[in-house]
């Protein structure tokens, strides 16, 4: 069949659209670093901001418990709420506080505590313990997110003025959620901006409302003595009260959620003029300014409103299905201010839960990216925020659809990802100061790791469905993030090639127009294994007599790292000219010494082989393992890969 007129596609409409997804690209990965600098190659990804402000962004998900704690704490401890709420602040106070400020000293580029983790363990061990703790990193923001979105819709739901057509729970929560992906894709500075003005308009109407119940309970003090009546009636001394408030302390814990994102989003805070990259003191004092104020105004707050709403609100209004279940002094507000102010209430209650998967959407935004790219286990444009975003708010679509937008049913997930993230910190806290060998703070922070530890058994043995939850993550972790290296195995992976005096000598005096190099696994090192090698080499692949040769020696640092320097140091044995190189996998340092050779030189070098026998798969394996295996055609398909031009990439040889 014959076609007549234009074509369909014209050059100019191809352009175009290619010019489109270009834009689309460049404005994804906007803002990731194309060339990675060091160590500290993220340290100026994003805006700096006053610690305060910073502290309203983490502060969202701390601040926003309010919502919910003080009826999880009638509910768990009855007229012993307050008690129980005093010991989580003491906690807060003089264990989680002085905690996390010992991992803001220890971790100030935003690594959190699970850099402190990562030190003590090396090898794959290492990473898949890490792999681990970013699971449940994970699973706890995540769940932040979804929960919190989840909650703010039961508080839209629930408000006497909410029109009909909003009462679709799922439906709201996937929307309040593409709202936060929607600020995030614009960027940290405009999240800051929303969290100063949640956080205070939050804070400010909540401390209106305890003020107000602070004023009934004065004028009506009968409140008090029937509270101490029931108080006194089921606990006959204070050792028993801070017993019971001891047992249900796990089920008021999540109170102490805040602290590991606000030493995760570390890199967003002003330092001082003086702070350098490798040591910035002034960050680490205002982050220690951050976790004081923010520890302190909850502390304040939780206590507060944890005595007004035991006194004022009766304990069946708790209860599921009751007018204060999970919305305490959101039923104060309506009882005392009328539904006007209870509205206006319910407005910031909504807003600072709906946020508060804010600082979960910062700290994924800042640990991802610190751990998996470098690990080689995502791609390396997963160091950019926005592609980030988009790939976090569809998991965050998933679960909430999975879980129907329902709060409770998420809420043993959330407690296990926060508490086993403490627990982590506490943990490895204690284990630095221990290497310090002082000794009293070591029972100390000791005692405090014990507390995290019965707190996770417990909440696990009441909600293991937590458990299982974070698994599902950690495995989903662990299978792409594998995968993930193994795609990107044939990478060069090294950061750059450094050679010392000898080796750049001996390079120099052999420059010809094809540098030879013979391949050589290091055994004896002595004359004879050189000179056997030398004329194997020379037998079966026809090396042209008389050109100079330099052998080259490769040897296994980590092999579970995926980068690593290649530094190349030169040695002379009995006129056999020898240069060693260490990296993290054999045939991608050949592969990058070889094109650094060749850029510095402009001659095109060859490098020479002996065929390896054995099962493929196994060699498979030991590479990806091991970074070593059948090295002749690894190295020829890494050099494939990163020199796409057969006249431009190094000679791959290989004899029998």
């Amino acid at each position: 069949m014959e076609h007549s007129g234009e074509p369909k596609y014209s050059p100019a409409t191809i352009t175009s659209q290619h010019n489109s997804v270009k834009q689309v690209a460049d404005w994804l990965l906007e803002g990731h670093p194309q060339e990675p600098e060091g160590p500290y190659e993220q340290e100026t990804r994003h805006p700096r901001h006053p610690w305060w402000q910073v502290m309203c962004l983490t502060g969202v998900d701390y601040f926003s418990t309010l919502g919910y704690q003080p009826g999880i704490a009638a509910l768990a401890a009855g007229a012993l709420s307050p008690i129980a709420t005093l010991v989580l602040v003491l906690l807060t106070l003089f264990g989680a506080l002085p905690m996390y400020k010992r991992v803001a000293a220890a971790s100030p580029r935003g690594d959190g505590s699970i850099s402190m983790l990562e030190r003590l363990l090396t090898w794959w061990q290492g990473k898949l313990f890490v792999l681990c703790l970013i699971g449940f990193a994970t699973t706890s923001f995540i769940i932040t997110i979804t929960l919190s979105a989840a909650d703010a819709t039961a508080h839209i739901v629930e408000n006497p003025f909410t029109p009909i057509w909003l009462q679709h729970p799922v439906i709201v929560t996937l929307l309040l959620i593409s709202l936060l992906g929607v600020v995030f894709l614009r960027g940290f500075t405009e999240a800051i901006g929303i969290a100063v003005a949640v956080v205070i308009a939050y804070i400010l109407l909540s401390t209106i409302v305890i003020g107000v119940g602070v004023a009934q309970i004065i004028q009506h003090p009968a409140v008090v003595g029937e509270w101490q009546r029931i108080l006194l009636g089921g606990y006959h001394n204070i050792f028993l009260m801070i017993g019971a408030a001891l047992v249900v302390f796990p089920r008021l814990a999540l109170g102490l959620s805040g602290f590991e994102t606000g030493v995760v989003v570390m890199p967003l805070v002003q330092g001082a003029p003086g702070d350098t990259v490798a040591n910035p003191a002034g960050r680490i004092h205002n982050t220690h300014k951050l976790l004081t104020a923010a520890a302190l105004i909850m502390s304040v707050m939780l206590i507060s409103s944890s005595l007004v709403t035991t006194l004022l609100i009766p304990p069946g209004a708790f209860q599921e299905g009751g007018p204060a279940y999970g919305r305490a002094l959101a039923y104060l507000a309506h009882t005392y201010l009328g539904e006007i102010f209870g509205t206006i209430y319910d407005l910031s209650t909504i807003a600072i839960l709906w946020f508060a998967g804010a600082s979960a959407m910062a700290g994924l935004l800042n640990i991802v990216p610190r751990y998996l790219p470098r690990y080689g286990m995502a791609p390396e444009w997963a160091r950019a925020t926005r592609p980030l975003v988009l790939i976090f708010t569809v998991i965050c679509f998933i679960v909430t659809i999975l879980f129907r937008a329902n709060v409770e049913s998420q809420g043993g997930a959330y407690a296990t990802g926060v508490l086993t993230l403490m627990g982590s910190a506490a943990i490895s806290v204690t284990l630095a100061i221990w290497r310090e060998q002082r000794r009293w703070l070591t029972l100390a922070f000791g005692i405090v790791a014990l507390i995290f530890a019965y707190t996770i058994l417990v909440n696990i043995i009441q909600r293991p469905d937590g458990l299982q939850i974070a698994v599902l993550f950690i495995l989903g972790i662990i299978i792409t993030s594998l995968l993930s290296r193994i795609l990107r195995s044939t990478e060069l992976r090294v950061d750059r090639i450094e050679l010392d005096e000898v080796a750049r000598r001996f390079i120099a005096e052999t420059r010809s127009e094809n540098i030879r190099f013979i391949a050589n696994q290091l055994d004896a090192g002595d004359v004879e294994e050189y000179a056997d090698k030398e004329r194997k080499v020379r037998s079966d692949t026809h090396m042209p007599v008389g050109d100079p040769v330099l052998f080259l020696e490769v040897t296994i640092g980590d092999a579970s790292d995926f980068t690593d320097e290649g530094l190349v140091r030169g040695t002379e044995v009995a006129g056999y000219r020898v240069l060693r190189l260490e990296g993290a996998a054999v045939p991608n340092a050949i592969a990058a010494f070889l094109l650094y050779v060749r850029d510095q030189t402009g001659a095109c070098p060859h490098i020479y082989f002996s065929w390896t026998e054995g099962n493929p798969l196994k060699f498979l394996i030991r590479f990806l393992l091991f970074g070593e295996g059948d090295i002749a055609p690894v190295t020829h398909e890494i050099l494939r890969r990163a020199e796409p031009d057969p006249e431009r990439r190094p000679a791959v040889h290989v004899g029998g």
